[in-house]
């Protein structure tokens, strides 16, 4: 229960650094470098979208998520925000293709 004029904690985080210093040389660049990524994560996220029809089954009869399937789509999502984070010149570090 909250008091008023506070709000109550919020579940999902997302920390970015500021970056002291940018390349930039590197951002002209960027666009063409994150191309691979898009590619990769298009599919990447077709096989998460078909994951998600599966864990929606798994989850009705079961009433579980399955650990594998929560984990790749988790580790899509990371993945996502990274790339995101990236293109959008938040981060000047290249991120790494890895779901974790």
């Amino acid at each position: 229960m909250t008091t008023e004029g506070s709000s109550p904690p919020l579940p999902v985080e997302c920390d970015v650094e500021y970056p002291e210093r940018s390349s930039r040389l590197l951002i002209f660049f960027k666009w063409l470098l994150v191309v691979p990524h898009i590619i990769v994560l298009y599919a990447v996220g077709a096989v998460a979208g078909l994951f998600t029809v599966i864990a929606w089954f798994a989850i009705l009869f079961s009433g579980r998520y399955p650990k594998g399937l929560f984990d790749f789509s988790v580790g899509t999502l990371r993945w996502m925000a990274r790339v995101n984070a990236y293109m959008l010149l938040l981060r000047d570090e290249y991120p790494p293709f890895s779901l974790r």
